[in-house]
């Protein structure tokens, strides 16, 4: 009736926690959102929910009624039914300014960007993670393990790099190769996406034909495959757009940001850039983003991983060190909260010099797990059809060929990453560098020599002149 979503705790079947450890956990989660999240993103795009207890006979049947909906990959943990407590928040399938008494239909994409930028630290060791980014890198690693079929040629460097050919070509990649990276729901059930860990069989004729009302509402386009490219093509002209507006009229907190151009702004893996080359061009086009829009928001928050996890290893191993002499300064050093203003304000220290003090490595390691989340976020665009009369000057509208819509975007998926990862984070890393280094590289640089191989026999003369 209220068109609210419930977000329950999981945790794994062994591990029982009482009722006033699970409030306690999603008090943190509200209050990161709240005062720390809120801060980088601003007003518009952050929804923290509220709190709220629930009679325990009826999350038992609702519980056992969407059990058989949960993947099968997710049912190693079990949904929190004893303690009564949930996590309340608006519906981000719908446009937020969207009224209950309308009744028409919404169309609503969700896009997980992750990482938008190259690591510029000095600490990096391998010299390939200064030219291919991390998601290109661990789309080989996820097919070797069986997790994927394919690799995805979509690239987040070319969605984060404002211009829109570029933005374009990852989005029609992400819709090619959907992984978990993108889902589309009408009136807020999925249409298109993976449901599961699996080959994604992207039927675009398929699409097309749910999106045809929303973009040609009237006229007779035939069927067929260019007119489902065509449909395609709309839906991606409309994402881009509302990904590089603005609705946010407030500023983002007073975070001091980190200079986009330390980074380099391509990535030499991503098929947009291979094309190029292969075409004899050099020179990749970085319009660079609106600084209001959401995905420039994203990026200066994943941009507090200064140090790369490779610089950030050594400073993790320094608190914990720390913690081993003086286990009862975990709650002075605020490691697992409260996220208060407090927590918010030691973020604002972007100094790399190392002073040996925990002090610094803490500060370091707290940016590190921000930086984690806003690189797993996940961006929800709703839209709504309008009439030209309809669309008032409160709501944000963004026009199509055919049609003109109202239009809301959030930003969710934003739990601050545990920090007792970090050592997992490092582990993995390495994981990527070395399967791409030995697996990719490796033909790649094959490819190359065997150009050359003919000519090995030459001899060079030199005469006297």
């Amino acid at each position: 009736q209220r068109c609210v979503v419930l977000r329950f705790l999981k945790s794994p079947p062994n591990q029982n926690k009482t009722s006033e450890e699970i409030l306690q956990h999603l008090q943190n989660i509200v209050d990161f959102g709240k005062h720390v999240m809120k801060q980088f993103f601003g007003e518009n795009y952050i929804h923290h929910g509220e709190i709220i207890q629930l009679p325990l006979d009826f999350i038992r049947q609702l519980c056992l009624k969407i059990q058989p909906e949960r993947p099968e990959c997710r049912c190693d943990k079990d949904m929190d039914t004893l303690s009564g407590y949930v996590m309340c928040l608006p519906n981000l399938t719908r446009p937020q300014s969207y009224r209950l008494a309308e009744h028409r239909p919404i169309l609503c994409i969700e896009i997980k960007p992750k990482c938008g930028f190259i690591p510029f630290s000095s600490h990096v060791s391998q010299e390939i993670k200064h030219k291919v980014c991390r998601y290109c890198m661990h789309q080989h690693l996820k097919v070797a393990n069986g997790k994927w079929k394919r690799p995805s040629k979509y690239c987040p460097l070319d969605l984060f790099s404002g211009n829109k050919q570029r933005m374009h070509f990852a989005l029609k990649s992400l819709l090619q190769e959907a992984q978990n990276n993108l889902k589309i729901f009408k009136n807020g059930e999925l249409i298109y996406g993976c449901k599961d860990d699996q080959d994604c069989v992207s039927d675009w004729n398929e699409l097309a034909r749910h999106l045809k009302p929303f973009f040609f509402p009237s006229n007779g386009l035939v069927s067929g495959p260019h007119c489902t490219r065509t449909i395609v093509k709309e839906l991606i002209q409309v994402i881009t757009m509302t990904l590089l507006s603005s609705t946010d009229t407030c500023r983002a907190g007073d975070v001091k940001t980190v200079p986009v151009s330390q980074g380099r702004s391509y990535c030499e893996a991503s098929a947009f850039n291979k094309e190029l080359v292969r075409n004899g061009k050099h020179k990749l086009e970085s319009s660079g983003l609106p600084r209001g829009c959401l995905l420039y928001k994203t990026l200066q928050a994943q941009m507090l991983d200064m140090l790369d996890i490779e610089g950030l290893y050594p400073l993790y191993s320094r608190v914990e060190q720390y913690l081993e002499e003086f286990p009862e300064e975990r709650s002075t050093l605020q490691i697992d909260g409260p996220y208060n203003e407090a927590f918010y304000e030691k973020l604002l220290d972007l100094s790399t010099e190392d002073d040996g003090t925990v002090g610094f490595a803490l500060t370091k390691v707290q940016q590190y797990r921000i930086a984690m989340t806003a690189k797993d976020c996940s961006i929800m665009i709703a839209l709504s059809p309008c009439l030209q009369d309809e669309c008032s000057e409160q709501r944000s509208v963004v026009l199509a060929s055919k049609s003109r819509f109202t239009f809301s975007v959030s930003v969710l998926d934003l739990d601050l990453k545990p920090y007792e990862s970090i050592p997992h984070q490092y582990k993995l890393d390495g994981e990527i560098v070395n399967y791409y280094l030995k697996n990719v590289q490796a033909k790649d640089d094959s490819v190359m020599s065997n150009l050359f191989k003919e000519n090995e026999d030459c001899t060079l003369v030199l005469h006297k002149v």
